[in-house]
């Protein structure tokens, strides 16, 4: 049996694969943050849970909310501060007496995609998360592509590029990040992003899906708002793109639900990319909240 487990700040999740990558079984509960020991004994409870009700030792697969050191097994975590720099995954090995493998909860979505049935022929996956914040993940030829720091794939924290300076206007307010940073990218094309942007330029706070219904119904400043974010979001890709020259991109978070991304961004994309290239196939991500712990499976797969 396959174990993936999702890390989030609200919630861990386990979820049970067989073979063949079906779902035969998954439990939540709710995340400790009142110590570090705490937090490692639900991976073990959950763990022996599914070791007796399947009788057997699953492989484990975690993914997690940032950075993951291999070399010295720990996870730098930008929302559960018990486990910052902890030996997360020599202790849990120690406990479990078994190989674990964890990586960034963004590239675990990315490798669950690469995974789906009718997209397995695509060799380069980007995998895009339009969310809370603006993850990324690279996969290829069905490997997640991690990095010397475990960094490949922080597409959300590089810097505004110039096309998209203008098309948001020089005068644009530079932004701290939470990675301590000023004018990353996921600051204006997260799904928090889209929200700040509305804001920003008509200084009335509405939640996301409230501008998309707006923008349905044809109020003017949702209208031109979308246009400018769907812009935004085809000149920041095509600066990716430039690097990765993906043949896939899958978009999952909150705002992939908006199909009118996947209606115009291709289009969009082209005069923003090199004459010579072709824009890769868009996807919305297949398996929702579900993909997080069925690519942290799929890690085991070697």
């Amino acid at each position: 049996m396959l174990y993936g487990f999702d890390v989030g700040g609200t919630k861990i999740e386990l979820a049970v694969f067989d073979k063949e990558l079906k779902e035969v079984w998954r439990k939540r509960v709710p995340t400790p943050h009142q110590s570090y020991e705490a937090f490692l004994d639900i991976f073990v409870t959950l763990v022996n849970e599914a070791d007796e009700r399947f009788q057997c030792q699953g492989t484990i697969g975690i993914g997690v909310p940032g950075i993951v050191d291999i070399q010295n097994k720990t996870v730098f975590t930008t929302n559960i501060d018990i486990a910052k720099n902890k030996p997360f995954i020599w202790d849990l090995e120690t406990r479990l007496k078994r190989n674990i493998e964890v990586n960034n909860d963004a590239n675990c979505f990315a490798l669950s995609e690469a995974f789906t049935p009718e997209l397995q022929q695509y060799q380069q996956v980007l995998g895009v998360i339009l969310g809370t914040g603006l993850g990324g993940g690279i996969v290829t030829q069905h490997k997640i592509v991690s990095g010397l720091n475990g960094c490949a794939g922080e597409i959300g924290h590089f810097k505004l590029p110039l096309d998209c300076l203008q098309i948001l206007g020089y005068d644009i307010p530079v932004i701290a990040c939470g990675c301590g940073q000023k004018g990353c990218c996921e600051r204006y094309l997260s799904g928090t992003g889209f929200t700040w942007l509305y804001e920003h330029f008509y200084q009335v706070s509405e939640a996301a899906p409230d501008i998309i219904k707006l923008y349905y119904q044809g109020q003017p400043e949702a209208v031109e708002h979308v246009e400018r974010y769907l812009e935004l979001l085809a000149a920041y890709l095509a600066n990716v793109l430039m690097i990765i020259d993906a043949d896939l991109v899958v978009i999952g978070g909150g705002l992939s639900n908006f199909d009118e991304i996947y209606h115009q961004l291709p289009n969009r994309l082209t005069k923003y990319l090199l004459k010579v290239m072709k824009p890769p196939r868009i996807e919305k991500a297949r398996y929702g909240d579900s993909g997080g712990a069925r690519g942290a499976a799929l890690l085991c797969l070697k």
